[in-house]
């Protein structure tokens, strides 16, 4: 019962009201999007707050540069996303639907706009569009609402959070459209797909989007885009911020929404690629994208990625390695949003498993950086 097997028809709305949320909790549904929290939770707390002015934010922002699985869910079955969106706007008695895709996601806007113009249902006559901007904290509930409310796509300090306050000052849900395309499957015939939606990147033979079952292995995920296109070094679990792992170990690792996936990047370092200059390309980028908030994800994001930088070309001081534990461990817990501490997971677990690159990197050809 996949989703990429469902029928994209349209088809009446099941009957469902508040009751909905029993059943999600249930099914123990968590969010796709990354941090995994609890369907039924974030339902609830809109539920109840709402009357009769609540919104929808249909999160498809996928700001993540290696995650490609919510596009080809907006491509392939815009009217499962739809009906997930309306079941929310009807248990949580919304007033407004916001479809929120990410601007260099044109085909699949294209596509979610295509579906929406062929429904009849009430609320579709009060869904807007607003087109995320390609930043990586985009994505966050936060920065959805920021940008819906002021245009500027930065994560706001919380309390208040969306629940409470949100669009327009109004209880919003904000929710990734698989986890949405999963509400409509257990709305319809009273249980989830059991699947997930990831994306397998880096050294395999067909990179792309796959879906397996949960509790898959990371060998299988890989197998299923074609096997490894040279012989893997380590495997990124989860994008970038998720966690390095030795590819021995990787192997074995059963993916479930409760062990880390994350965004639902599996990426695959190949031994030819130096996983320092790696690191370091992706510690340069995460800094870029700092909303220049507060000073450990601006300053801290900053020096992190150039201290990686000095040691990448040779001019590091002995010390670098363990300043950068350190400061990994201190800018965790301190931001005004949660980049920095992403950013920090992603860059201790690189320390470890890559202790002895980072220990003995000599100088070479810097375009190996991602």
């Amino acid at each position: 019962m996949a989703l990429l097997d469902q029928p994209d028809t349209l088809a009446p709305l099941p009957r469902v009201g508040r009751e909905i949320i029993g059943a999600i909790e249930t099914s123990r549904l968590t969010g796709r999007g990354g941090a995994s929290f609890a369907t039924a939770t974030k339902w609830r707390a809109v539920a109840d707050r709402s009357r009769g002015d609540g919104v929808i934010v249909v999160n498809g922002a996928e700001g993540e540069p290696r995650s490609l699985k919510d596009g080809t869910l907006m491509s392939a079955r815009p009217h499962l996303i739809l009906d997930g969106a309306f079941i929310a706007a009807r248990a949580l008695r919304a007033r407004r639907i916001v479809l929120y895709t990410g601007e260099r996601h044109t085909a699949a806007r294209d596509s979610m706009l295509r579906a929406l113009a062929q429904r009849s249902e009430p609320e579709s006559r009060t869904v807007g569009v607003a087109n995320a901007p390609a930043r990586y904290v985009a994505g966050a509930e936060t920065a959805a609402v920021h940008f819906i409310n002021h245009g500027i796509a930065t994560p706001t300090t919380v309390p208040p959070y969306p629940f409470a306050r949100g669009v327009d000052g109004a209880p919003t849900l904000v929710q990734n459209v698989e986890t949405l395309a999963n509400v409509a499957v257990l709305a319809r015939t009273g249980k989830l797909p059991g699947t997930l939606l990831l994306t397998a990147a880096g050294a395999v033979a067909r990179p792309g989007v796959v879906e397996v079952e949960s509790g898959t292995t990371v060998a299988d995920v890989v197998a299923r885009a074609g096997g490894p296109s040279e012989a893997p070094r380590a495997v990124l679990v989860g994008g970038y911020f998720g966690r390095w792992m030795p590819a021995s170990d990787a192997w074995a690792l059963s993916l479930t929404q409760t062990t880390g996936i994350g965004c639902g990047v599996i990426g695959v370092l190949p031994q030819s690629r130096c996983p320092v200059c790696e690191t370091a390309g992706i510690m340069r980028y995460l800094a870029s994208e700092s909303s220049a908030q507060c000073g450990p994800c601006f300053f801290g994001l900053r020096a992190l990625a150039d201290v990686c930088t000095r040691i990448t070309r040779d001019e590091s001081s002995p010390t670098d390695v363990q300043r950068l534990q350190r400061w990994a461990v201190d800018v965790r817990g301190r931001g005004a949003c949660k980049h920095p501490d992403g950013a920090a997971i992603f860059l201790s677990s690189a320390l470890a498993v890559f202790e002895q690159e980072f220990a003995r990197h000599r100088p070479h050809d810097l375009r190996q950086a991602a």
